[in-house]
């Protein structure tokens, strides 16, 4: 088991709650996570550990919205994530922690970048971007890569899902269905590179309940929170978190 002091246990437990969150309704919570992980872990440890706790949080959301994904939406998109997985395996095997760092803080900056313009120019910005082959392939490899190389894929989906209008429920479902399927094909990858092990796997254990809380509360309350406000501070704190990791 990790040596972990008894912040660091606090901090994780709340990341495992955010999880939880996140997969039943408030997907932005995902680059707080991934970012807040690498200050407890070394960086490539950290995603080896996120990942079953996502996968844990998939299943939640699969089994919750089980029947409102648009499989069409997804089986054009899966190639190029593969490829970008791919990619993504090859650029994990050569980089250390503290080269992955800077990556990370990168790709999350860029993310917020593009929800910030999302959110500013609303339908505006979704016809202008492509419904071409070309763009479902470049989010493929985009999303594939970022996802392998550090559970950060949250920001690109959701702008491909946007681009093809799905409704609320359809967007959350097409979404859980993708990041289940995707977080499953990573996990050989993933104990390929030792980023997933017997240590990782049971800590992922203990962990469990408190995404299961997680998941709960966001199914019970999420409704209830000022969204727009909330989220803010989401991208704030991630913005934060990014800048600290690239520099």
């Amino acid at each position: 088991m990790f040596e972990l002091t008894v912040l660091q246990w606090v901090f994780v437990i709340v990341c495992a709650i955010f999880i939880g969150f996140m997969k039943t309704g408030l997907p932005s919570l995902g680059i707080v996570v991934v970012t807040a992980l690498m200050f407890v872990f070394p960086a490539k440890a950290s995603i080896g550990i996120l990942l079953p706790m996502l996968i844990i949080g998939d299943i939640f959301a699969v089994t919750y919205y089980r029947r409102n994904a648009v499989w069409k939406y997804l089986v054009g998109l899966l190639p190029w994530v593969l490829l970008g997985i791919i990619l993504g395996y090859f650029v994990l095997g050569v980089v250390s922690s503290a080269q992955l760092k800077p990556l990370i803080g990168a790709i999350v900056l860029g993310i917020i970048i593009l929800h910030v313009f999302r959110e500013r120019f609303g339908e505006n910005f979704n016809k202008m971007l492509p419904q071409s082959l070309w763009f479902t392939a470049f989010m493929g490899v985009l999303g594939g890569f970022t996802t392998m190389v550090g559970n950060a894929a949250g920001g690109v989906m959701a702008i491909y899902l946007l681009v093809k209008g799905l409704p609320k429920k359809a967007f959350v479902g097409t979404g859980a269905w993708f990041f289940l399927i995707v977080n499953l094909i990573k996990v050989p990858f993933y104990i390929n590179l030792g980023l997933i092990h017997t240590e990782s796997l049971t800590f992922n254990l203990w962990m469990l309940p408190a995404i299961l809380i997680g998941a709960f509360l966001g199914v019970r309350v999420l409704h209830l929170l000022p969204q727009k406000n909330f989220q803010v501070l989401i991208l704030l704190f991630a913005a934060l978190g990014a800048l600290k990791l690239l520099f």
